[in-house]
């Protein structure tokens, strides 16, 4: 059982945190006009000349990498290479920055005001800023922010021109563009704009990846990126998107710098601005188009409180260590350097590990409010508890989530109720208190019946943005929880079989959580050692079997997961029961939708969160990637056949068919 992960063991509550400030403590007491008009002198790379964007533009057309592309598409379709260098230079003008300092300094105005309006404390770590002061003089810089709202990439150039460093080039979509004057405004800060995908564009591609590359290589300005390509809308880590790290590690490869410096940068949210929007988003309602007049609209979220956020950048990550004894650079001599070749499978397994290495580094460092563990305890108990008891349940779980090596902004002089009734304060849209009971909030009924339907959608959007802040704390939960499942499936207690289902878990659920791979080993061990610790298990020589004291603790982290449990099994019985033998894939989500809706109504199915279309497309690519499904393609109608032999055989493997019963949750 070796394991070829790029971690080392070690226990997750031993970890050293930095101290935070909050930067909007200045701000309330100054000048936004005096801020934004600040004398901005940032230290560069090794003290490098701050080039223009047209220069890097120049640079881009006449570099030898495209200009071989040209030519070898002149020769492919008999087009003149001016013609193709034409459609390369308009590739160019849409996609590049033209950072202006003006701009930066109006956003910098307004954002301020809109900050200290928006959020009680913006925290930063004030360490983790000094790093990345000495980091962007000594290496090419690559900023990976984790990306859970659209305010993000703001909040990350904010603080970095409040602290006087060089502000990021930000790889951004193209919906941006369709925003009149706003879209302009974001290129002015220096974002530039990628379409979402571009297939066997190799002209697009060697535009797109030239120009990362020529800002890297000279250390012009730091490249800020997302991995995880999309805003989470389940506030949980999504699997890592590969393509552009891969670009930015390419001049390293190539010798053409010494090294890359990586920061991962986790930003929590207390209170996400776009929760209910997510939710909708997440039950079927279409993502609203971003426009000037939709920004606009959006100002009465300035009458709101979004409480605090935590801004953690983590230490800098060395390419170069990264790759020492796994990459062979040598093989990238064999060839010119300007001629484009596909990376090889152990680079893209590096890649690869490296990319879930950063988005690892990024969960560890996430910042929890008490609110998470009160939305993690009242998703258990849906119609209520008694707020004495929540409370209690509350600082239970908090010991349990710091024992495992969660981030917790929980001061020791703040009582359990006292915390407690501050997160409910934020979230008055979520939960309701009634003659001291706390639930979830549900909508009042106007005038008029409405249809069982319509009831059900608000109760979901309510079910779906609390679980967003529960997710927050999983991958803390998640490898102790996966062990408490297996050794309930597990035939036996003997440690042989409890590791193998943990491990056919563990890759069910990969599309699911950030789960390594190759680190089947470790990630068994490490949820050994956290429930050995809280006393939760007993390792025997050849068993691994529950104490009496553990079992509440086991039941809850295995009711933490049960939605997701649920989930896949309600899409198993869908496929079975509804499916012939193949569907449209376009029809797959709705499908699903339409028979977990029934289930629910008639009383089989409890659990809300198996509408979420997260959740069913997760699904959908682990019964994929499993054999389960299969994909076949005729023009431009795709169809999944389904091996229903399988499917059942899944099913039966995560326990079963579907439970009618709400997951109780033990008082512990």
């Amino acid at each position: 059982m070796a394991s070829r992960t790029l971690y080392s063991q070690r226990d997750p509550a031993l970890k050293k945190r930095d101290d935070f400030e909050d930067i909007l403590e200045e701000r309330r007491n100054s000048s936004d006009l005096k801020y934004a008009l600040k004398c901005y002198m940032p230290v560069l790379y090794k003290g490098v000349t701050p080039c223009k964007p047209s220069m890097i533009k120049t640079m881009v057309l006449q570099s030898e990498q495209l200009r071989y592309v040209v030519t070898e598409l002149s020769k492919e379709t008999g087009e003149a290479t001016e013609v193709i260098q034409g459609e390369a230079l308009a590739i160019l003008e849409e996609m590049a920055h033209k950072l202006h300092l003006g701009t930066v300094r109006f956003f910098a105005y307004m954002l301020n005001k809109a900050f200290k309006v928006l959020y009680q404390r913006i925290r930063v770590n004030e360490d983790g800023i000094q790093r990345l002061q000495q980091a962007i003089q000594e290496h090419p810089l690559v900023l990976l922010p984790s990306h859970r709202s659209y305010m993000d990439f703001l909040i990350v150039s904010y603080l970095l021109y409040t602290n006087d460093l060089a502000l990021p080039v930000i790889a951004a979509g193209m919906d941006f563009l369709g925003m009149k004057f706003v879209g302009e405004m974001l290129r002015m800060s220096g974002a530039f704009f990628i379409r979402r995908s571009f297939g066997g564009d190799r002209l697009y591609w060697a535009v797109f990846s030239e120009y990362v590359k020529t800002i890297l290589r000279n250390g012009y300005a730091p490249i800020e990126f997302f991995l995880e390509g999309t805003r989470s809308r389940t506030c949980k880590s999504l699997t890592p998107k590969v393509g552009l790290l891969s670009i930015a590690m390419e001049p390293f490869f190539k010798g053409e710098v010494f090294d890359v410096s990586m920061v991962p940068i986790s930003i929590s949210y207390e209170r996400v601005l776009e929760e209910a929007l997510y939710a909708r988003e997440l039950l079927g309602v279409p993502k609203p188009k971003e426009s000037t007049s939709g920004l606009l609209k959006a100002r009465r979220i300035l009458s709101e409180d979004y409480g605090n956020i935590h801004v953690y950048f983590g230490q800098p990550v060395s390419l170069r260590s990264l790759a020492q004894g796994r990459i062979n650079r040598s093989q990238y001599n064999l060839m010119p350097r300007h001629i484009s070749r596909r990376p090889g499978e152990d680079v893209q397994v590096f890649v690869n590990d490296v990319a879930y290495k950063m988005v690892r580094l990024q969960e560890e460092s996430m910042v929890l409010r008490p609110w998470v563990l009160v939305a993690t305890i009242l998703l258990q108990n849906p119609h209520g508890v008694e707020a004495v008891w929540l409370a209690e349940q509350t600082a239970w779980l908090r010991g349990l989530a710091q024992a495992f090596g969660a981030f917790l902004d929980w001061p020791d002089h703040i009582s359990a109720s006292r915390a407690v009734a501050s997160g409910l304060a934020l979230h008055p849209n979520l939960v309701c208190t009634e003659r001291g009971r706390v639930r979830l909030a549900t909508e009042p009924k106007g005038p008029g019946a409405r249809a069982p339907e319509e009831d059900l959608f608000n109760h979901a959007v309510t079910v779906l943005s609390c679980a967003s802040y529960r997710n927050q704390v999983l991958h803390v939960f998640l490898r102790p929880a996966l062990l408490a499942m297996a050794m309930d499936v597990a035939p036996t207690s003997r440690k042989d079989d409890v590791y193998s289902c943990f491990g056919y878990l563990r890759d069910v659920f990969s599309n699911e959580f950030i789960l390594c791979p190759g680190a089947e080993v470790q990630d068994f061990d490490e949820a050994c050692f956290l429930l050995t610790k809280c006393s939760a298990i007993q390792i025997l020589k050849q068993d691994i079997v529950a104490t009496e004291r553990g079992r509440p603790t086991l039941s809850f982290l295995s009711a933490m997961f049960q939605p997701f449990l649920l989930g896949y099994q309600v899409v198993c019985r869908y496929l079975c029961e509804e499916v012939a033998e193949s569907l449209p894939e376009k029809s797959y989500v709705a499908g699903v939708r339409s028979y977990a809706v029934k289930r629910i109504l008639s009383g089989e199915l409890a659990c809300l969160e198996v509408l979420s279309s997260d959740l069913q497309k997760n699904v959908l690519a682990a019964l994929l990637r499993m054999g389960a499904l299969r994909k076949s393609k005729a023009g431009e109608l795709v169809t999944l056949r389904v091996n229903k032999s399988a499917i059942n055989t899944i099913e039966n493997t995560l326990g079963g068919r579907v439970s009618t019963q709400k997951p109780v949750l033990a008082r512990l």
